[in-house]
């Protein structure tokens, strides 16, 4: 079974994160804030990135009150001054960034047809560009110390999912970038992980926007069960410390990646009967 281990990752002798740099975009509310306590509870050091003032100081409160070393800094992952900012305010406090979790996200739920061009860019911009700005304004740190880079994506991020084109193509791109960026840093000694989750009990869907860029306020198809945070933070945190390419969660996903590449007119065909319903979309 070596092939499959060349896929998502040989085992290796997980690093410790004691004392080191952990950034977290995204970081004031569910999986972020998840990751967060995981990382800090392992002796990491964390840095809390996001845009919710009021949660970002909440989460700044606990941490602290708990005795960890955290930094709470207010970015936005769209502009790429603010992420420059947001990463050196941590390299000036703790000298570097060893990993980064690039997690700040979004959704929408509408079909192409009927959606806004501008809610695709937005999704992009957060998702897609987001990971991107933070990525480069850590690269030079993550390269001296031999750090990780985080992508979460999605069952989406390989897969087709009806009524989320935008959302599908963050997601799709993300990989692009970080598995050519992988190639690039392999001889660098830097980890580049993504990780796949499917359905997690987060605000991300109640928070997705329509096709018109108000909130989309449809009730979402959930298939399998619902992932809690901690169990993402869980996936992220062993990947991180056993250096693998690929984290994909639940049998729902890794059935999912599968299918679809080995059958995916089938896939298409299971994920239409599941899926469509919801947004109009006869069964296939």
């Amino acid at each position: 079974m070596g092939w499959v281990r060349r896929l998502f990752g040989r085992r290796t002798e997980p690093r410790s994160v004691v004392g080191r740099s952990v950034v977290i975009t995204g970081a004031a509310s569910g999986i972020g804030l998840a990751t967060a306590w995981r990382f800090a509870r392992d002796g990491a050091r964390v840095a809390l990135l996001d845009l919710n003032d009021a949660a970002l100081e909440q989460a700044r409160a606990a941490f602290a009150a708990q005795g960890h070393d955290v930094l709470a800094l207010r970015c936005d992952v769209c502009d790429e001054d603010s992420c420059r900012a947001a990463i050196g305010a941590v390299i000036d406090a703790w000298g570097g960034v060893d990993v980064l979790v690039n997690n700040a996200g979004m959704s929408h739920r509408s079909l192409f047809e009927s959606t806004d061009s501008k809610v695709i860019h937005r999704v992009m911009a957060v998702n897609f560009f987001g990971a991107v700005h933070c990525t480069q304004a850590a690269l030079s740190s993550l390269i001296e110390r031999h750090g990780s880079v985080v992508a979460i994506s999605s069952v989406a991020g390989f897969a087709p999912l009806v009524g989320r084109t935008g959302y599908s193509a963050s997601k799709h791109a993300l990989h692009g970038f970080y598995d050519s960026l992988r190639a690039e840093l392999t001889h660098r000694d830097v980890h580049v992980m993504l990780v796949c989750p499917s359905y997690v009990d987060t605000a991300i869907d109640a928070r997705a926007l329509g096709g018109d860029g108000a909130p989309a306020g449809k009730t979402k198809t959930v298939v399998g069960r619902l992932a809690t945070p901690e169990s993402v933070a869980e996936a992220i945190a062993e990947g991180v410390a056993r250096r693998r390419r690929l984290v994909v969660l639940s049998l729902v996903g890794r059935s999912a990646f599968w299918l679809s590449r080995l059958a995916p007119s089938v896939y298409e065909r299971v994920m239409l009967d599941k899926q469509g319903p919801e947004l109009g979309v006869p069964r296939a």
